[in-house]
């Protein structure tokens, strides 16, 4: 058996391709090299054998081992853990179980020897006696309750600890199993040598997502990209050489082809006469005959074509982290550095008094890198502060995209009800609803800020419901078919300005109008 260690990890976003590399001195003639432990999860199509040396290789074949104990380091130290902690606390058991004795014959002692002292006492001899033995009796009992509190408490931590190794293995062994798979490659060689074997396969229950941080000092914008890498294969990963990859191998991966999209008109089928002792149904048929391509899907290779896409690098690009990075089989996230990208942004700011008086910081940014950025999640930093998260969406070089960077208290925004009119209807006449909004902002800030006000009008469903705008102070700059108003303000720091919004609605006598709000 050759030991080979894992030496290289390729992990796309939902498996990895692993890679074991081990020297060994094998005889002349055809021989059987075997490569061990190996995870039951790995996919059989994709494993591959390489290597160096004067040896030929013949072919490899899996085989399933069938182990009494899991073979890997950390569930074997788990256990012996477990072992050891239980051990532990069977001693402690006994040594209190001694003590307890000890407690209840000093007991005794004390009551046996009561009765001759007081014989003696009676007597009006051995005073002095009494005093040595009660003080002596004294102290080996507290020694004895002192001991046996220390024991107890010893006992809890033990007990703690074997709880907590229980719990481990239990995680562990929904998925992580005893058994696993070896590998027999079958080489030839003219003489003995030595010889280099390189194995590699693909893994599911493995997989990195991005994630990002998002540091905004002045107008310049830092972008740092990490990975998130998990796994639950059954086996860890050392620290070894890690790429992170966007490719996404999938299993017979086609082009897609549109077949004809035909429009006929609709053909009553006549009813099928039925044979004699049969039940007709009625409804659609469920025998049509025609065959699913699922067949096609079988049939196509999927491991040559996954790693044809990877070694290309035209629809995908790979990523190593600067420094090694061990993943265990924990299922948990190990972050890896990826890069860190300084952008120019263009920065403003956006609210929607109508809804709420929140304003909110916008950063207008050209992705001006190399790198097409995975969606993930941001925490966003003005400085050295933390405001937020946002989600940040897939990211082309070039690519313009809007970033939310959380809410800027030093813009006080004010919205409110200035006038606000309403008419009964008399014979003939409509209802008339007349309202105006007085919207004020302040910029606090030290800098002019560029501000994106948005408001808007009720939009009428109903011919006999008419909205008409009375007053717009000052005018927008985009007034959309649904109602919402949008302004560009400059406001200059310390600056104050006041957006004026009137419209009435006018509704026939026999409406009742649903939606208003004020």
């Amino acid at each position: 058996m050759v030991d080979a260690p894992i030496v290289a990890v390729v992990v796309y976003p939902g498996r990895a391709r692993v890679t074991r590399r081990g020297r060994i001195t094998v005889p002349s003639g055809d021989q059987t090299v075997y490569v061990e432990p190996l995870p039951l999860s790995l996919e059989a199509d994709s494993l591959r054998v390489s290597g160096r040396g004067p040896a030929t290789v013949l072919g490899v074949d899996l085989a399933t081992q069938h182990h009494p104990e899991a073979p890997d380091d950390v569930v074997a130290a788990l256990e012996r853990e477990r072992i050891d902690a239980a051990e532990q606390v069977n001693v402690l058991v006994d040594a209190d179980e001694v003590q307890q004795q000890l407690d209840t014959f000093l007991g005794q002692l004390a009551r046996r020897a009561g009765s001759s002292f007081a014989r003696t006492l009676a007597a009006g001899d051995g005073g002095a006696e009494l005093g040595e033995f009660t003080e002596s009796l004294a102290a080996r009992l507290a020694a004895v309750r002192t001991k046996r509190r220390e024991l107890a408490a010893e006992r809890r931590a033990a007990e703690k600890r074997l709880a907590a190794v229980d719990r481990r293995l239990e995680s562990l062994a929904k998925q992580r199993t005893p058994d696993r798979r070896a590998a027999a490659v079958a080489v030839t060689l003219e003489s003995e040598a030595e010889v280099e074997v390189e194995l590699s396969y693909v893994v599911p229950s493995a997989g990195w997502t991005s994630s990002y941080d998002i540091r905004l000092v002045g107008d310049q914008l830092t972008l740092s990209w990490y990975g998130l890498i998990q796994q639950r294969t059954g086996e860890d990963w050392p620290e070894c050489d890690l790429t992170l990859s966007t490719a996404r191998p999938t299993v017979g991966a086609k082009v897609p082809e549109l077949e004809p999209w035909f429009l006929d008109r609709l053909r009553p089928v006549p009813p099928m006469p039925a044979a004699p002792g049969a039940v007709a149904y009625g409804g659609r048929g469920s025998l049509t005959g025609q065959v699913t391509p699922q067949a096609d899907l079988a049939a196509a290779p999927a491991f040559d074509q996954v790693e044809a896409v990877v070694e290309q690098g035209v629809t995908a690009a790979s990523y190593t982290p600067p420094r090694p990075v061990a993943v265990p089989a924990d299922g948990a996230s190990h972050r890896a550095t990826i890069a860190a990208i300084d952008l120019d942004a263009e920065l403003d700011y956006v609210t929607a008094p109508v809804r709420s008086t929140a304003v909110h910081l916008r950063a207008t940014v050209v992705n001006s890198s190399a790198h097409t950025l995975p969606a993930g999640r941001t925490a966003v930093f003005h400085e050295a502060d933390y405001v937020g998260s946002a989600a940040l969406p897939l990211w082309a070089p070039g690519e313009e995209v809007e970033l939310a960077l959380g809410l800027d208290d030093r813009i006080r925004v004010e919205r409110k009800l200035a006038r606000r009119t309403a008419s009964k209807a008399t014979l003939g006449s409509t209802r008339r609803r007349e309202v105006e909004y007085e919207t004020t902002i302040e910029n606090h800030t030290p800098r002019t800020a560029r501000i994106t006000v948005l408001d808007q009008l009720p939009v009428s469903r109903d011919h006999e419901i008419t909205v008409k705008p009375v007053s717009t102070t000052p005018d927008p700059a985009e007034t959309t078919e649904l109602g919402v108003l949008t302004w560009k303000l400059d406001l200059a720091a310390g600056a104050e300005t006041t957006i004026k919004l009137g419209f009435r609605v006018d509704t026939a006598k026999s409406v009742d109008l649903t939606g208003w709000r004020e």
